[in-house]
């Protein structure tokens, strides 16, 4: 193999790895309760102005600036 050989190879066994740590810690947290993902994918379908926002950004800001 060559050096392009390797390069390519460790280029996508990272992006294989980065993808899958990405999808762990998405499954992860939905089982924990940490964030519900199905309000998220439902955006797709109903992504009208007249919609309710899916999270209050401002007691989100609130709760960290408590724990600081």
């Amino acid at each position: 193999m060559t050096i392009q050989g390797y390069a390519k190879f460790f280029l996508l066994t990272l992006v294989f790895v980065v993808f899958y740590g990405y999808a762990y810690s998405i499954y992860k947290r939905d089982k924990k309760g940490e964030r519900d993902f199905e309000k998220y994918s439902n955006l797709v379908l109903d992504d009208s102005i007249e919609s309710k926002p899916l999270e209050d950004n401002r007691s989100k800001q609130n709760d960290d600036d408590k724990k600081s």
